[in-house]
């Protein structure tokens, strides 16, 4: 029988465990790193715009090769996010998001001041 408070220190000998001091910390197993959301964010806005450079002619061709665009963005994005980099994956996933944000607004406003949906 063990007579007192038990301390980390009480126990001395090769099996003792380390002595620990406040609360535990817990690490990410996959840390996001802001140079790989960074190169993410510039690939993938590189990828957009050289889509819109190759197809895109008209302002209807301009909205809907953006969305074609960013929807595979999306999908690489949840790739990566599964079995890849996740920084990347943010990044991927802000400048796919942000370029169909701004194609939406763009046909919104198209919308507005024209009456026309450009999209049909």
């Amino acid at each position: 029988m063990h007579d007192g408070t038990v301390r980390a220190d009480s126990w001395g000998g090769a099996g003792a465990p380390a002595a620990r001091s406040g609360r535990p910390q817990w690490r990410e197993p996959h840390p996001v790193r802001v140079g790989a959301v960074a190169a993410g964010s510039a690939l993938t806005a590189l990828w957009v715009m050289l889509w819109l450079l190759a197809f895109a002619r008209t302002g209807t061709g301009y909205a809907w090769v953006t969305l074609v665009a960013s929807t595979i963005a999306t999908v690489v994005a949840a790739t990566l996010a599964r079995y890849g980099d996740r920084g990347a994956a943010v990044g991927v996933a802000a400048a796919a998001g942000t370029a169909a944000g701004v194609t939406g607004l763009a046909v919104e406003l198209y919308l507005l001041l024209t009456g026309d949906w450009i999209l049909w």
